[in-house]
């Protein structure tokens, strides 16, 4: 896995197509659960590559809503990404608007926890707290069940990583949330900045 590019760099180039607050919010946010994870699963040495790779994740989305994944490749190369980063970004999409099967455990994280920091981050803000820190299982659990919740997130490919990654669903759902609380602050603060 070639790191090609700084976590600076990553950041200057994400905001380069990217304006919508909300995009660069869930971009940190899938930053610091794949920081999390990395160290979590013993790949600590890779954690930056794990988190640049979740920064860059969706740099097309906001831009080329239709073209996502398909887009990526083009602006990543501008930003001198490395071809195995570029693949595991593009991995992400898998089936969705995406060929590139992910391979690597990290790309398998990427896909299931995607999809998954979404509805995290809306059961979240429904919350008095507004806030990871105070979320249950037991809590997120009801709100994946209920499918009118955060209706854009597709519990399909929440699922589906999980079974990629041969974990229960709890198991994914309750190391995600423990990943966003590692970061939340953080994501906060740089978000006042921005």
């Amino acid at each position: 896995m070639t790191l090609s590019i700084t976590r600076e760099e990553a950041l200057n180039l994400l905001k380069e197509y990217n304006k919508e607050p909300f995009h660069i919010l869930h971009a940190l946010t899938v930053e610091g659960v794949m920081r999390w994870y990395a160290k979590e699963l013993g790949y600590g040495k890779e954690e930056e590559y794990w988190g640049i790779t979740g920064l860059l994740h969706d740099i097309d989305f906001e831009l080329y809503p239709e073209e996502h994944c398909k887009k990526a490749p083009e602006l990543l190369k501008k930003g001198n990404v490395s071809e195995d980063m570029i693949y595991s970004v593009c991995s992400h999409g898998y089936g969705i608007c995406s060929d590139v099967e992910p391979k690597h455990e990290m790309e398998k994280v990427l896909f299931a926890a995607d999809e998954l920091t979404g509805l995290i981050g809306a059961a979240a803000r429904m919350r008095p707290s507004k806030s990871v820190m105070d979320m249950e299982l037991s809590s997120l659990k009801k709100k994946f069940k209920d499918k009118k919740f955060a209706a854009g997130c597709s519990r399909d490919i929440i699922k589906t990583g999980a079974e990629s990654l041969g974990w229960e669903l709890d198991a994914l759902l309750e190391k995600t949330i423990l990943a966003m609380r590692s970061c939340e602050e953080k994501i906060n603060k740089e978000m006042e900045q921005i």
